[in-house]
């Protein structure tokens, strides 16, 4: 009876210790609940360039006149396209494209990092980061969609002259146009759609000008990280890394053709303009790997792809129309044309 008695008495005691130590498990768990409310930020502060934010203003002059002529270089292009009748042609309305989206890939960015470094207007709401970040991929991948299309032009103009007419129509740039665009546009949903997910508890000052992926997911306070960050990967290098290696396989069959050629003028001339375009690509896959390996050391030196990634986003789209213009002969007659009106117009 006594051993009953005790044995009832453990029981009560072990019951009433579990109870006592759920109840501060579900105090703490409410604590912490509130702790993580109360320090969920609601916007994020962009610091500009790391390590230079004393004299950071003075980068806004050069970043300024690459915008401008970004803008005017490209409203130029799709202004030749529009007025030359000459002009009305497959290879010119994939340049058109490009011109708009590079002025797309540039006023995304642009106009905040000149804030920035102008008025010092560097907060951001969390709404407006997401959606910077999703315009960013959006018409990166666009980019990259576009570079392909056009190798893919180049590749049937110089390498199968004859079937050009049937295959590179007019339908076949819409079609193109349309599915990289719809490509694009909802594979690069998850990227900002995985950032916003996660919590953000007390940091919000990213070192950074813009709503990078991996300097906004650098401040999350979440415990698990690696999943969403190994399928962003992922998506990014599936959609870059192919588009690089159908652009890589068209001028390396567009070259073989070429050297067969029995003009050397004509090897020369096709040789010449193919380099600079593929330059121009290779520079745009080259700078996205380089950031990706130098934002693993961004601890050392974080200048370096911030600098880099701004770069990436205004360089080719001020670059491109002038070497595609330059090596084009009917694109630089239109441009004589327009220059020479609107000279006597004056």
């Amino acid at each position: 009876m006594n051993l009953d008695n005790s044995f009832s008495n453990i029981v009560r005691e072990i019951i009433k210790k579990s109870n006592s130590l759920l109840c501060h498990l579900v105090k703490f768990q409410d604590l912490r609940n509130f702790n993580s409310s109360k320090f969920q930020v609601s916007e994020f502060i962009l610091l500009g360039f790391p390590g230079i934010h004393s004299w950071q203003h003075w980068l806004s002059l050069p970043l300024a006149l690459l915008y401008l002529l970004a803008l005017s270089a490209n409203i130029l292009i799709l202004i030749i396209i529009n007025q030359e009748a000459t002009l009305h042609q497959p290879k010119y309305y994939f340049l058109g494209i490009l011109a708009m989206v590079d002025m797309g890939l540039a006023t995304t960015i642009m106009p905040k990092i000149l804030a920035i470094l102008w008025f010092n207007a560097k907060v951001i709401s969390f709404p407006q980061c997401f959606v910077q970040m999703y315009a960013i991929h959006c018409f990166v991948a666009m980019e990259s969609g576009i570079f392909v299309c056009m190798a893919i032009d180049r590749y049937v103009a110089i390498c199968r002259p004859l079937h050009y007419p049937s295959i590179i129509t007019g339908s076949f740039v819409v079609k193109t146009t349309v599915f990289m665009a719809l490509r694009n546009s909802l594979t690069t949903i998850p990227t900002p759609v995985f950032a916003a997910q996660r919590q953000y508890c007390s940091k919000n000052q990213i070192e950074h000008c813009l709503c990078s992926n991996l300097g906004v997911t650098s401040l999350s306070c979440d415990d698990d990280k690696t999943v969403k960050s190994i399928y962003q990967l992922l998506l990014a290098w599936t959609l870059m890394g192919s588009d690089l290696g159908l652009i890589i396989l068209s001028y390396a069959l567009i070259l073989q053709s070429v050297l067969k050629l029995n003009s050397a003028e004509a090897a020369s001339k096709a040789l010449s303009t193919c380099t600079s375009h593929l330059i121009l690509i290779l520079f745009f896959y080259t700078v996205i790997i380089v950031i990706s390996i130098t934002h693993s050391a961004a601890t050392t030196i974080p200048l370096i792809p911030v600098l880099l990634n701004v770069l990436h986003n205004v360089i080719p789209p001020a670059l491109n129309p002038m070497v595609y213009a330059l090596k084009n002969k009917e694109l630089r007659q239109g441009l004589y044309k327009i220059l020479k009106l609107d000279f006597k117009g004056n």
